[in-house]
């Protein structure tokens, strides 16, 4: 049988970015993912915000032009509030070209990244795949999405709190509009979150996401009916791409490693709940818990420290999320059209400003893991 150090189930962001360390640091690494393609099955919209390529190597080749301008909208899509930066606060990413790039990454530092292999199960050591011979490790690492079964199979904690979103995602024409961030708050459409249209003056983003126990006539439909008089939108020049999939929403789970199970392992990226509980922004977290997660993984590989998988604890994490997980209870818990309007008007005094800037535009999105 096949050995290796470590199997990272799920080729996403935060499965390959955490391969990609692995290998570096000299252990030897397989990645393996169920679809066939990372092109397809896209459910992110890819924005990265200005931390993140502050401290990340996203290429630029790939990132389109920032985005300066918030508008938030009542739902009756009158007089929005506009929020300016001075900075570039946001950036739409070619995600399928990321993927593509972080996978050559892994690859270069020594990885194998194997698509159409699909995870099976694990126990005594060994990681069972579909498509391929079962495979020796002596850790796995779970990044395999909201809904993970390498949580399920080594009894750590799996998320339970969900928002479900939709959207669709067009080419338009270059110039036609200045770059902007829409956001529409109308629990008709998106109960407990926001509508979006994301303009970067190359493509549009246009979508809807809600707790789906609210969402009766299923987002799909909420999404037709929000495309149809959603602000901001600019015309397709090209095909329209459909994506989606379950939000996270609980913050980071507590029990995120077993030091216990054989082999061990750990959780990352969705499967962690790392995604910003408030806004729901994913990417970031994914990059910062990789990393962290790589780090002690080294220790407890490489240097031996039993004790290692002790520090990458959620409950710890955790404290500092209670802040936005109060204010996740409080965006639920607007499901009427005067509430909403209500939420906006009071958005529009100076503290109201400065709150929703702070929120949009400030460094603390996800608290450093470290």
């Amino acid at each position: 049988m096949r050995e290796v150090d470590v199997v990272v189930v799920g080729a996403g962001l935060a499965g390959l970015q955490t391969g990609r360390l692995l290998a570096q640091r000299g252990l030897g690494v397989l990645v393996v993912e169920r679809r066939r393609s990372l092109s397809a099955g896209l459910r992110t919209t890819g924005i990265f915000v200005r931390r993140t390529l502050d401290d990340f190597d996203v290429p630029e080749h790939l990132l389109g032009p920032g985005v300066r301008d918030v508008l938030l909208y009542p739902p009756s899509r009158r007089a929005p509030i506009r929020l300016t930066s001075d900075r570039d606060e946001y950036r739409v990413a070619d995600m399928a070209g990321v993927y593509r790039h972080a996978r050559c990454a892994a690859e270069r530092a020594g990885a194998e990244v194997r698509l159409g292999v699909r995870y099976a199960g694990v126990g005594n050591g060994v990681v069972r795949l579909e498509g391929t011979d079962p495979v020796a490790a002596r850790f796995i690492v779970g990044a395999d999405g909201a809904r993970s079964r390498v949580a399920r199979d080594l009894g750590l904690d799996q998320n339970r709190r969900f928002l479900v979103g939709a959207e669709i995602v067009h080419p338009i024409a270059s110039g036609a509009s200045e770059p902007a961030f829409h956001c529409v708050l109308d629990p008709r459409v998106a109960p407990g979150y926001l509508g979006w249209v994301v303009d970067d003056g190359h493509s549009a983003h246009v979508g809807v996401a809600g707790y789906p126990h609210a969402m009766r006539t299923g987002v799909r439909h909420l999404l037709d009916r929000f495309v149809a008089d959603a602000p901001g939108q600019a015309a397709a020049t090209g095909p329209i791409e459909r994506r989606g999939g379950p939000i996270p929403v609980g913050g980071v789970l507590r029990r995120l490693a077993s030091p216990t199970s054989s082999p061990a392992g750990l959780l990352v990226g969705d499967a962690a709940g790392a995604v910003s509980p408030l806004t729901a922004g994913g990417l970031d977290p994914c990059l910062r818990m990789s990393e962290f997660a790589a780090a002690i993984i080294v220790e407890y590989l490489c240097d031996g420290d039993q004790h290692a998988l002790r520090r990458y604890d959620g409950r710890t994490l955790r404290a500092g999320f209670r802040g936005r997980l109060l204010l996740r209870r409080v965006l639920a818990g607007v499901r009427s059209v005067a509430a909403a309007e209500a939420a906006v008007a009071a958005l529009r005094s100076p503290t109201g400003r400065r709150a929703a800037a702070r929120i949009l535009f400030g460094d603390g999105s996800f608290p450093d893991v470290r």
